[in-house]
């Protein structure tokens, strides 16, 4: 059998390419350097992959930013607000990404979403009646003959026709139809072109069709391959999939002359019943996920041989492969030197992937049993000192009536608006504010013991100090600490709570420059003891003004989290619920009366398939939410965050967590979202966000006020709050304190503009 990877991760073990691409951003070094980087890491990863025995080497799964926009601006799908800027190829593509603000003109970044089920995020491409989808851009053929330059054959990567088409957004009169001939003549080209430099296999990611696909659906995507794969001549045609199973085209899949078929055998549930009950094409190759692209923990060697077994006994022609991309994971274990070696040996990031790959592809062929590799890979599922007694107690003492919160809402907003007494549009921030260097220098000194505990608390009040301060000065109605004493959302918890354990360069993309550190779940999860009170209560010292208490939410702290694979992930989100219900409580009892649960995440983690949402998530999610906070007083008013998803479809769901108000993401979506709270009689008072954060442009007045007007269409005024799109703590404080002082005076132009009287 000869070994498969999909996709490796890309920003460098010691994220050399966020760091080089954010001086480029600030005109410190040339494309040129911030191409220098790129290669090197380029090289990297096709050498590791090379020694560690793949086959199949993919190229072009490199990104400055993002692979979905690589493939539209290959195609020519370039909205012509950024064309008009008149900047080069490279900054068109920033442009895109992350907005412009300069003296060509001034533009917002395309939507950003969750790449399916996972923490990504892809730039959503638009397509208008004038789009003129052609092949423009030779990255694919460059990073190829790049590849092969340095003495590495590689397999070119690049996503598939029906997957960029369903995950663009039609902006024009023409339906997506329309767009099918001229992007078939562009694949059709890039084909071509791969012949003419001889290259051998070329794989097509099409995750879409792990959706649910109804008829029109499947008809558009057998009447783009049936056409496509008529001139692919001497060309192999890998078709990937992952993140589900193919059960509403897999007939389709094997009747088209796809020459390999990737399936993923770790999320894909029903892959294996499909391929038994169904058989498959001995013709074609078949290319088996069986490594986990998405979870840190070992491969079981024993599971994953039977399966191949069973695979065996329908395909004569199989690759063993990776489930998804190792983007999702990070680089390597050995990287690791803190980490107890009793914890390590159960990891597996991408670097190790590689050589579980070439395990099994060695046991597969012979006695494995009693094979070393597999006897010591064994003994790694028999775990002791995961199991916290106390833990499961309080879970099997969980009532029903600790899932409802009373009084009802209607009831809760009337009292709320009296303790309050708010004006017509409150204003507040999601939490977070920038993260200086001057507070990651003292975090590092902290962490190497070169000041003290106490130098350091110091240090953080004086940034809470200053923030109150800035956000009284800038006439703020509901305040925020700032975060200061936060690494980040989910570790920051995670490092006060028993049972999760934590990484030094563990680092994982999530959009751009964007890179997060997940915790790992080891064992049972229990507060140790409070963990934001301190500096909540500190914050509220400082000012007459509400102050938010800020946590991060369970859903969010394990969806951003390696789960365990040995417990079910509704206990693990209930064990969570349960450490930071005490600690709203706490909160509460500390004199902290709005508290803000984010739930960034809650949507990432949805199944991929509709008849799965609630059984298999929906169901103890949201009562996961409820539990969390349905302990407080009807006066204490409980807020929640949301970003960067598709939230229509879950809408009534929302509505069920029975927060008080929830924040989301809207300014990137064009506020698609707000038809949908309408529809569906959304009681929850809302913050859609009035401006990106994820963009260094400051929005003006007007644009914000326009926004909110929009907003009104659809949102009782009563019910609106008016708030950036997610935390600052990204963003340079200049940006930040102009952004935010426009956001302050837009509000208070709405309330002249509706004769407010400054009470609700």
């Amino acid at each position: 059998m000869k070994t498969n990877v999909i996709g490796f991760p890309r920003v460098g073990l010691y994220r050399e390419l966020k760091f080089s691409t954010e001086k480029y951003f600030k005109k410190e070094i040339s494309y040129e350097k911030l191409e220098e980087c790129a290669h090197k890491l380029k090289v990297s990863n096709w050498k590791i992959m090379k020694e560690s025995g793949i086959d199949f080497i993919p190229s072009n799964d490199f990104s400055f930013y993002d692979t979905t926009l690589d493939t539209a601006m290959a195609f020519n799908i370039i909205p012509n607000r950024y064309k008009d800027l008149g900047l080069n190829f490279i900054d068109t593509y920033f442009a895109q990404a992350r907005g412009y603000q300069g003296p060509n003109g001034d533009v917002r970044a395309l939507a950003m979403k969750k790449w399916f089920n996972t923490n990504y995020h892809y730039l959503v491409p638009e397509l208008y009646d004038d789009t003129k989808i052609e092949l423009v851009s030779s990255k694919i053929i460059d990073e190829y003959l790049e590849a092969k330059e340095e003495g590495y054959e590689t397999k070119p990567v690049i996503l598939g026709p029906y997957s960029l088409l369903t995950l663009s957004r039609v902006c024009g009169s023409k339906t997506k139809d329309s767009y099918v001939s001229d992007l078939v003549l562009g694949y059709k080209e890039l084909f071509k072109r791969l012949n003419e430099i001889g290259t051998s296999w070329l794989q097509l990611d099409e995750p879409c069709i792990v959706l649910d696909l109804d008829n029109e659906s499947k008809k558009l995507f057998k009447d783009i391959y049936s056409v496509l794969l008529e001139e692919k001549n001497g060309l192999k045609i890998l078709i990937q999939t992952y993140f589900g199973d193919v059960r509403d085209n897999y007939k389709d899949l094997l009747s088209l002359p796809f020459d390999g078929i990737g399936l993923d055998f770790i999320e894909g549930k029903k892959n294996l019943d499909l391929i038994i009950n169904n058989g498959f094409d001995n013709s074609k190759v078949l290319f088996a996920g069986v490594i986990n692209g998405k979870n840190i923990w070992k491969n079981n060697y024993n599971k994953t041989i039977e399966l191949i077994n069973k695979l065996k006994t329908v395909s004569s022609n199989i690759v063993l492969s990776t489930s998804c991309s190792l983007l999702h994971v990070p680089y390597r274990v050995s990287s690791e030197i803190i980490l107890d070696q009793k914890y390590k040996k159960h990891l597996s990031f991408a670097y190790e992937k590689l050589k579980e790959l070439l395990d099994i592809k060695n046991l597969i062929s012979i006695d494995y049993k009693n094979d070393e590799r597999y006897l010591e890979n064994q003994k790694l599922f028999n775990i002791d000192g995961r199991t916290n007694s106390a833990v499961w107690d309080r879970i099997s003492n969980i009532k029903e009536s600790d899932y409802i919160r009373h009084p009802g809402f209607y009831e809760r907003e009337k009292i709320q608006r009296e303790v309050f007494k708010l004006p017509l549009f409150p204003t507040t921030t999601i939490g977070s504010f920038p993260q200086t260097n001057d507070v990651k220098q003292e975090r590092k000194k902290l962490r190497v013991a070169d000041i003290s505990e106490d130098e350091y608390n110091s240090f953080v009040k004086k940034k809470i100090k200053e923030c109150i301060e800035l956000q009284e000065r800038l006439g703020f109605d509901v305040l925020v600490h700032g975060e200061y004493e936060r690494n980040d959302m989910v570790e920051y918890f995670g490092i006060n709570l028993d049972g999760f354990i934590f990484t030094e360069y563990a680092w994982v993309q999530s959009y751009g420059t964007r890179c997060v550190k997940p915790p790992l779940v080891w064992g049972d999860i229990k507060r140790r003891n409070p963990i934001s009170v301190m500096w909540s209560s500190y914050a509220k010292s400082l000012t007459k003004k509400p102050v938010k208490g800020m946590l991060t939410g369970p859903v969010t702290i394990l969806n951003w989290s390696f789960p365990r694979e040995d417990i079910s992930i509704k206990d693990q989100i209930t064990q969570i619920a349960l450490a930071i219900r005490d600690e709203v409580l706490d909160l509460e009892d500390n004199g902290i009366n709005i508290i803000q649960i984010d739930e960034a995440a809650l949507r990432e983690k949805l199944p991929l398939r509709k008849e799965d949402w609630n059984k298999e998530y929906l169901d103890f999610a949201i009562p996961a939410f409820r539990l969390v906070h349905s302990g407080v007083k009807p006066e204490t008013q409980i807020h929640t965050h949301m970003c960067y998803s598709e939230f229509n479809d879950i809408i009534k769901s929302i509505d069920d967590m029975d927060a008080d108000v929830i924040t989301f993401e809207a300014s990137r979506s064009d506020l698609q979202v707000l038809k949908a709270l309408k529809e569906n009689d959304f009681k929850t008072e809302v913050g859609p966000g009035v401006y990106d954060i994820h963009s260094p442009r400051v929005p003006s007045v007007l644009e914000i006020v326009s926004s909110v007007k929009k907003m009104i269409e659809y949102i009782d005024p009563k019910k609106l709050w008016i708030n950036p799109d997610c935390g600052l703590k990204t963003r340079g404080v200049e940006e930040t304190v102009l952004s935010l002082t426009n956001l302050t005076s837009a509000a208070k132009e709405l309330r002249k503009l509706y004769d407010c009287d400054d009470n609700r």
